[in-house]
């Protein structure tokens, strides 16, 4: 599912749905992410269509405490894998964050259900994803912009061609965060710290801690803002095993 040209409603349930991950991010992984905002989701396909817009980052919470989603979580995540499959005309960034999707339920569930028939599918088989050495090709600035958008990847001991990419290139990649901060583009500068937080060779002098601080606080009630975050300050807390 494209992102770009989100419905005023839709965004109103991943705005909810972003602050419940947070909710959850603060809770330690123990409450439910779906259930606040959008219930089980059986048959909501705006709940389902905000499950897709957020991707991976709907499960964030169990990846990073490594506890089990609740069934109700994984199982709107399953549906929205399955309903939003990108399409032949989809952009990169919508293939990869799909992909993200599928690798976070090969990584959490272990019900068997994303074996070689389940939405997982192939997908599964190619760990480090899709092709990425487009990303290569890309001044700074444009690199940032599209790592920004794929910021669900950038988790924990993730291999991804995007993840490898972003570390090949830490300095343009805080070179692009100062340059969001400086044009107050709150969530990408936001999505670059993430990032920033799983890549060696980060500048000590770019102050990540108080430029994400810094961020969280201008961007006010801005949920996947203080998503982007709150996950961050998890992954520079807990290290990066």
């Amino acid at each position: 599912m494209e992102q770009s040209g989100t419905s005023p409603r839709l965004a109103g349930v991943v705005h909810d749905l972003a602050s419940e991950v947070v909710s959850a991010l603060r809770g330690g992984g123990h409450s439910s992410v779906v259930g606040g905002t959008v219930g089980t989701l059986a048959d909501d396909q705006l709940g389902l269509a905000a499950v897709r817009v957020l991707g991976a980052d709907v499960l964030l919470p169990s990846v990073l405490t490594r506890r089990p989603p609740l069934p109700d979580d994984l199982a709107a995540f399953q549906r929205a894998v399955v309903t939003f499959a990108p399409k032949a005309t989809s952009s990169a960034t919508t293939v990869w964050s799909h992909w993200a999707m599928t690798q976070t339920l090969h990584r959490l569930d272990a019900s068997g259900s994303n074996g070689p028939n389940g939405p997982n599918g192939a997908t599964g088989a190619a760990h480090t994803g899709p092709d990425a050495s487009w990303l290569d090709a890309l001044d700074w600035p444009q690199l940032t912009h599209q790592l920004s958008l794929l910021a669900s990847l950038a988790v924990p001991g993730a291999d991804s061609g995007i993840a490898q990419a972003a570390a090949r290139r830490p300095v343009d990649v805080a070179r692009g965060f100062v340059r969001a901060v400086r044009r107050r583009d709150w969530l990408q500068a936001a999505g670059a710290g993430r990032w920033l937080s799983v890549i060696d060779g980060v500048p000590d002098t770019l102050g990540l801690d108080t430029g994400l601080e810094f961020v969280e606080q201008m961007a006010g009630t801005d949920a996947r803002v203080g998503l982007h975050v709150h996950a961050a300050r998890h992954i520079r807390a807990g290290g990066r095993a």
